[in-house]
């Protein structure tokens, strides 16, 4: 490529941008980093030994505005100062994935959708080494695309993409691109207008040609209704939960997964799947067929679906405290994600609620809410959305700690229930991420344990 820009400047300092700045540096740009916040001391050593410049806590305008192209992290929101007056120079903006494509003609199986991105990645990149290919995982999980292009390439990448990812994306070209589902979530960041969600999660399909393919679940009314309305070059492969005109993978009467690619066409029990949960055979359908595509063997498909190990703060086994199962589901950060969790509860729930609102709608869980939760658990510093909803549904109990949380649980839970933390909001109230509030939930669950 002909580099005619040469002034780059990356906006954050986490893993997607300081890979960003690295593949810059090594692709001869002038590259300055910016943080508004402070930046983790992993990064910032990292960013002193490669002698890249930056700064932290606060942005020096005249010199982020004298870029010629400025690489954006995906949390930055368009709303931001910085990036207004970015934009109002006009001042191109890209993703860390858009930089990175430019510099790699390696594989890109690329998975989005409102829930079961992480889980699904993560199935799709264990199948593929569990077969022996060259794959690594990028985007929202594993190490920065952009630092692997520059400093540990692969031959295939299974890249989670958020649409914060995707809006920033122009010329990247996803060779298998998954989407597998698309509900209301992250409203907040595009006006409170669900089509331009939407299109944010479609721009995944640009730049395909008739050699990629495109995996969809047919079942979703979002998805299909979107597809009238656009048009792609990719093949299709749809996978649906019953055997359908034109699917590519389900669930057939016996209760087996099949499918049936142009390139592999194989079948396995419901019932040898490591993950339970309907959401979860969704995930592996995806994900299977994905593997078909990249041509593994029939053989190295069902050992990986049969063994994959799960994903932290996904319906995650904690502990089992007098009779009493905990389980943590800090990623269900939206609604849709929490409905998928309670449909796979046997036993009665307590369920633990809130967050950062995201304008959520919880008509949705209502019915398994009735069907299977015996008591909710609000636990934020801002819970009477939650509390309105739901006080006259089942009990529900106002909590503003995780401790408080804990031991509200304690108190209802008896011998054979279940308590779920599967939020339906994002964790920035009073946790830096799901992850933090998963950890810090597990650590309390097996501290009330060791009592």
């Amino acid at each position: 490529m002909n580099d005619i820009k040469r002034r780059i400047v990356v906006l954050g300092a986490g893993e997607s941008g300081f890979g960003a700045a690295v593949l810059a540096k090594d692709k001869g740009f002038d590259v300055f980093l910016s943080d508004s916040g402070s930046i983790a001391s992993k990064y910032r050593d990292r960013l002193v030994a490669e002698g890249i410049a930056f700064e932290e806590g606060g942005h020096s305008m005249e010199r982020i505005l004298a870029a010629d192209e400025i690489i954006k992290s995906p949390g930055i929101p368009l709303e931001a100062p910085v990036v207004k007056d970015a934009l109002a120079k006009h001042i191109p903006l890209i993703s860390e994935i858009e930089f990175a494509g430019r510099y790699t003609d390696s594989k890109m199986v690329c998975i989005t959708g409102s829930n079961g991105k992480t889980t699904t990645t993560m199935l799709i990149h264990h199948i593929l080494t569990h077969a022996g290919v060259d794959a690594s995982l990028a985007g929202n999980v594993g190490k920065s695309l952009a630092y692997q292009v520059a400093r540990d390439p692969h031959k295939v990448y299974v890249v989670e993409l958020s649409s914060f990812q995707l809006d920033n994306m122009y010329d990247f070209k996803a060779n298998i691109a998954v989407m597998l589902n698309i509900t209301p979530d992250h409203l907040d960041r595009y006006d409170h207008k669900m089509q331009n969600y939407i299109n944010a999660k479609f721009r995944i399909l640009q730049n395909m040609t008739p050699t990629d393919t495109f995996i969809f679940w047919k079942d979703d009314p979002v998805i299909s209704e979107q597809l009238r309305h656009i048009s792609t070059d990719a093949s299709l492969l749809p996978f649906s939960e019953t055997p359908e005109e034109g699917s590519a993978a389900y669930i057939d009467a016996e209760n087996e997964l099949v499918f049936n690619t142009p390139v592999e066409s194989m079948a396995m029990p419901r019932a040898d799947l490591a993950l339970n949960g309907l959401h979860n055979v969704f995930n592996s359908l995806a994900a299977g067929l994905s593997a078909c595509i990249c041509d593994v063997s029939k053989d190295a498909i069902r050992e990986a679906l049969a063994d994959f190990s799960g994903v932290e703060h996904r319906l995650e086994f904690t502990a089992d405290i007098d009779g009493v199962r905990w389980i943590n589901d800090s990623k269900a950060t939206n609604v849709n994600s929490c409905f998928y969790a309670l449909e796979s509860m046997t036993a009665p729930t307590v369920l633990i609620l809130g967050g950062k609102d995201k304008g959520n709608d919880y008509s949705e869980i209502l019915p398994l809410v009735k069907e299977k939760v015996k008591a909710i658990v609000a636990m934020g510093t801002d819970n009477a959305k939650i509390v309105d909803f739901f006080k006259d549904v089942v009990p529900v109990t106002d909590t503003h700690t995780l401790d408080d949380a804990i031991e509200a649980c304690r108190r209802i839970a008896v011998t054979g229930d279940t308590v779920l933390l599967s939020p339906c909001c994002a964790s920035f109230d009073l946790f830096s991420s799901y992850e933090d509030r998963g950890r810090k939930f597990k650590a309390a669950v097996r501290e009330l344990k060791d009592k």
